[in-house]
């Protein structure tokens, strides 16, 4: 009976506001209460968790008309639209990868969907289309994640993920004909794959879930390591490893380059690893540890050097350092020393390893020789990114591309040799766009410690004669560094007059792993903290006001702006919390949420529900209160952060706000947490929020 009236009422309730698309949407409040640890915590929004039900569905088409409404009003919505498919249309290339004597490459036309995969032989050779995920679906919404060729190219085995999800199908071609054969995997999921000659390949793999309606919430368990042999149906691949006993476990094989050495790295979540190998060469039967077991430090695989295996780890060394590990006495000893820099990355092509620092979030490339002497440091163009480097121990010569906020991907060619760059290929937008600047500031943060963020604005600007409009951008968790990336639609918001800030916020790795811990866990207010300061910061010296500002983040950043907006409401314009982690007492019982209770702490525990309860977005949102004009955005294949967050937010918000200010909600449909999104709703989800953002800071738009 309880059931039937919930049901009846959360319907009669969508039906009644059917008819009123300009009012504020109304959600049915259950009763469902937990309690954790004594406290009692209300949860009347429970129901949006099933985002199977009638009644969710048609919640969510009630909130999308009424969004679709408000922002139907905008008069130059349509202009922001054209605007921006025109900045987006120019051809953008990935720098190639060499296998063999092949070169594979990315190359997106303008305004396709999805990227294709072209291959040519030889570095002049005539490129052809290998693989076009733009003809897998006609929405565009099939997205190519791992692509590998077998050790001599007669096989491509490649990954192809719906809709934005996480999970993933492996498919393989046969190069010779270029046609598909029928070896297909299912339910894989954050896997690569690792070719062991063309026999075959190792992939992470789940078993089928239980409720096939219920992949893109439930919770994912039990990843094992399976090996796929060529010719072979999926119900015949070895498994390799499992562990029966830790079902939220992270598991990923690859092989060495030489075939010797199969590589296993498992962590508990998304900080902390443990490496292990096994000699197949000396048909080695159980995985041994590569230097000390537990989850205490960061570490992965490079590569090996005369049999002994590369890692790049934290252990003593909060900034990061190069080791080498000897298998035979599982000894280790400094190969490049951690520097007062942080080492983000390393590679080995030919006979160097190429080092991939973080200098004040900026990228710094060092060269090494095999034996860890210092060769050389690239000469970067400026600020910016930089990523490639790729390549076998064979190779001499290598790919890498730099960009920055006002520098579009540029793709170099380096050969190792002469250790000089050369020009490849370089990005160049369709439309005149007026000269812009990067700069690098710094303020002081509530502890005192000094917090950087990047600056970029037109260049005819002049950042001390303002107010301005800002455009407030940060991340700050999963040691996940925000460093100087090219974005068509800050670029746009710029050229429009206003000013793009990214804050190096605690939490990420911008500085090491001391940056790092200084806002997890318990010390998470920290991140909050800053981007709080930041914000003061910028209306203090005159470049904002309260009335300029609009904050924006993504995932854990959606996580971010949900918490700063219920803390200070008083100090933002507007809010746009993307795909946020937003109920913080309950994420860890969706898909791999589990995997970040070693960053956020988990409300199973008593210590740690006492400081999560303290900024969980949806548990402090007050009644009366008036919010920022907030747009959430999320999307209904989300399965790495579920939609629910952001539905029951949407729903507090709508309830307990006391001003004018709209508290809107956009979900895509047929899409996900953002990777692989179409060029086409890509382009439509920044129409969106650009226009609400020009409207509500009051921007003309000419």
């Amino acid at each position: 009976m309880k059931r039937f009236s919930f049901f009846f009422l959360s319907i009669m309730s969508i039906q009644l506001y059917a008819q009123h698309a300009d009012q504020t949407p109304k959600t049915y409040k259950g009763t469902q209460t937990d309690n954790y640890f004594g406290t009692e915590i209300a949860d009347p929004y429970r129901w949006l968790e099933d985002d199977n039900a009638p009644s969710t569905s048609a919640w969510v088409k009630m909130q999308n008309e009424h969004t679709e409404h408000f922002l139907s009003q905008i008069p130059f919505r349509s202009k922001v639209n054209q605007e921006l498919t025109n900045m987006w249309n120019y051809e953008k290339y990935s720098s190639p990868t060499k296998e063999g004597d092949y070169y594979l490459f990315y190359k997106n036309d303008g305004l396709q969907n999805q990227s294709v995969l072209y291959i040519q032989k030889g570095i002049n050779g005539k490129p052809s289309e290998l693989i076009n995920p733009n003809t897998l679906n006609k929405n565009g919404t099939s997205a190519l994640n791992g692509v590998q060729l077998s050790k001599n190219q007669k096989y491509c085995a490649y990954s192809v993920s719906d809709a934005g999800s996480d999970w993933q199908d492996i498919y393989v071609i046969d190069m010779a004909s270029k046609k598909r054969i029928p070896d297909m995997i299912n339910y894989s999921k954050f896997s690569g794959i690792s070719w062991k000659g063309d026999e075959g390949f190792y992939y992470s793999g789940y078993d089928k879930p239980a409720k096939d309606d219920k992949k893109y919430s439930a919770k994912t368990e039990y990843q094992k390591i399976f090996f796929h042999k060529i010719g072979t149906e999926q119900s015949y691949d070895q498994l390799v490893y499992e562990d029966k006993n830790h079902p939220l476990k992270y598991k990923g094989a690859t092989l060495s380059e030489d075939e010797r050495w199969l590589i296993l790295s498992i962590s508990e979540g998304t900080d902390g690893s443990e490496l292990f190998y096994k000699d197949l060469k000396n048909k080695q039967t159980d995985f041994k540890v590569i230097g000390n077991e537990g989850y205490t430090i960061n570490q992965d695989f490079i590569e090996t050097i005369n049999n002994q295996f590369l890692i790049i780890s934290n252990k003593n060394a909060p900034n990061y350092q190069l080791l080498l590990v000897d298998p035979s006495t599982n000894t280790e000893k400094t190969f490049v020393k951690q520097k007062n820099f942080k080492l983000d990355g390393a590679t080995r092509v030919g006979d160097k390893i190429f080092c991939k620092y973080l200098y004040n979030a900026s990228s710094k490339i060092e060269i090494y020789d095999l034996n860890g002497q210092y060769i050389d440091t690239i000469k970067l163009p400026g600020i910016g990114t930089v990523s490639g480097f790729n390549g076998s121990a064979k190779d001499d010569h290598t790919f890498y591309t730099f960009n920055s906020y006002n520098a579009p991907p540029t793709i170099y060619k380096y050969d190792l040799k002469t250790g000089k760059s050369q020009l490849f290929k370089q990005a160049t937008l369709n439309v005149p766009m007026a000269k812009t600047v990067v700069e690098q500031m710094w303020f002081t943060s509530t502890d005192g410690l000094e917090v950087p963020m990047f600056v970029y604005h037109r260049e005819d600007l002049d950042l001390t004669a303002g107010p301005h409009p800002v455009f407030l951008y940060g991340y700050g968790g999963f040691n996940i560094p925000l460093t100087p990336g090219f974005s068509i639609p800050m670029s746009y918001f710029v050229q429009k007059g206003g000013i793009y800030v990214s804050v190096s916020l605690r939490g990420g790795s911008e500085f090491g792993e001391d940056w790092h811990k200084g806002g997890m866990l318990a010390k998470k207010q920290q991140v909050f903290d800053d981007f709080i300061g930041a914000a003061e910061h910028l209306i203090a010296n005159n470049f904002t006001t309260k009335e300029l500002l609009a904050i924006h983040g993504r995932s854990n950043g959606g996580l971010l702006v949900g918490a700063c907006m219920t803390q200070r409401p008083d100090l933002f314009k507007v809010a746009l919390p993307g795909v946020g982690v937003l109920d913080m007492l309950r994420y860890h019982k969706f898909t791999v949420g589990w995997g970040w209770a070693v960053e956020y702490g988990s409300s199973d525990k008593a210590e740690d529900f006492k400081y999560l309860i303290k900024y969980s977005p949806l548990h402090n949102v007050k009644k009366g209160t008036r919010y920022p004009s907030t747009m959430i955005t999320t999307a209904d294949h989300d399965d790495r952060v579920v939609p629910a967050h952001s539905f029951k937010f949407a729903a507090a918000l709508q309830d307990a706000h006391a001003g004018e200010n709209p508290m809107l909600i956009r979900i895509d449909v047929q899409a996900g947490h953002g990777a692989g999104k179409p060029t086409s709703k890509q382009i439509d989800e920044w129409t969106d929020v650009l226009s609400f953002v020009f409207s509500e800071l009051g921007m003309k738009i000419n």
